[in-house]
């Protein structure tokens, strides 16, 4: 669910006065502050949260560039406010539209984020000491932990859940796979593979609602994936998908840790492996009808 129309106006308004008065652009960014980096970020119809992204690494990468695949709110107007490269790329799936965005990067260290995360301050002064020093160079891949906030949050808590990602990297040595449902970097065997101290910080959930639709939206693109690769779930996953995916959430997550809002959160988890497992039944059994319907129309034809 999106903010309403009075919130959206204040966003944008925030967004303006950090660019007139704030954030300056790269261009206008000290040399001395900044870094042979490209920031890229993928977005669609994020002006409630893209602001953030950019704003805490505007002034210290030397690029920053914003892959928008068509939004109709005031992402694009926010991102060049705040002194983003703008570019349209039609969606053609996760993996593929960062793989379209690190073509655009001028240069070989690439750091990607998404436009619901924002790279902390103690993140940022990690990587400028990495370049400063030349420590970058020890490594060609460097992981970063990525915490999740949830909506009534203002930052990670100590609990929250967290996962490693290769997000700082050389695009010349390994680059994001081209799937259209997975985005990870993929580095070659024997890669020489660093990990980032600083973390940056996730929002990915709006609201119910939002993840509701987030969920719905990703178990298709999940099931459609899965098949496409000749990969069928097991029916008899039903009798446990469910409940062993709470427990993760609630155990292995920490979801326990937030109390009440614990069993929402761990309850949401399971409900979206739940829908994966569901939808790639139905579709099994739709590819069967539809294959009965087949062989009995070719059946028919050869007995007339």
């Amino acid at each position: 669910m999106r903010p309403d129309i009075s919130t959206q106006s204040k966003i944008i308004d925030i967004a303006e006065k950090r660019a007139r008065h704030g954030a300056r652009t790269t261009d206008e960014c000290s040399d001395h502050k900044r870094i042979p980096l490209s920031v890229f970020i993928i977005a669609k119809n994020e002006e409630d949260r893209i602001g953030r992204t950019i704003s805490n690494c505007i002034d210290w990468a030397d690029e920053v560039i914003v892959i928008d695949s068509g939004s109709t709110d005031q992402t694009v107007n926010v991102a060049q406010r705040l002194g983003a490269r703008v570019l349209h790329n039609d969606w053609p799936g996760y993996g593929l539209q960062k793989r379209f965005g690190e073509d655009q990067c001028r240069h070989d260290w690439i750091l990607n984020l998404d436009a619901d995360e924002v790279a902390t301050d103690e993140l940022k002064d990690e990587i400028l000491d990495l370049f400063q020093t030349s420590v970058i160079a020890s490594h060609d891949f460097w992981t970063v932990n990525i915490y999740d906030v949830w909506a009534h949050e203002e930052t990670a808590v100590k609990h929250a859940y967290a996962y490693k990602q290769i997000r700082l990297y050389r695009k010349s040595i390994g680059r994001f796979s081209a799937s259209a449902v997975h985005d990870t970097v993929r580095p070659p065997q024997n890669a020489r593979l660093g990990v980032l101290k600083g973390r940056v910080e996730h929002r990915s959930i709006r609201s119910l609602a939002f993840q509701y639709d987030k969920m719905n939206r990703y178990s298709s693109m999940q099931v459609k994936e899965m098949h496409g690769r000749g990969r069928h779930l097991p029916k008899s996953r039903l009798l446990y998908e469910f409940p062993m995916a709470f427990l993760k959430g609630y155990l292995i997550r920490r979801y326990y840790q937030y109390g009440w809002w614990g069993l929402i959160a761990s309850t949401n988890y399971a409900t979206g492996r739940y829908m994966r497992l569901a939808k790639s039944i139905e579709a099994d059994l739709l590819e069967n009808t539809e294959k009965s319907r087949h062989d009995s129309t070719v059946a028919q034809r050869e007995n007339a």
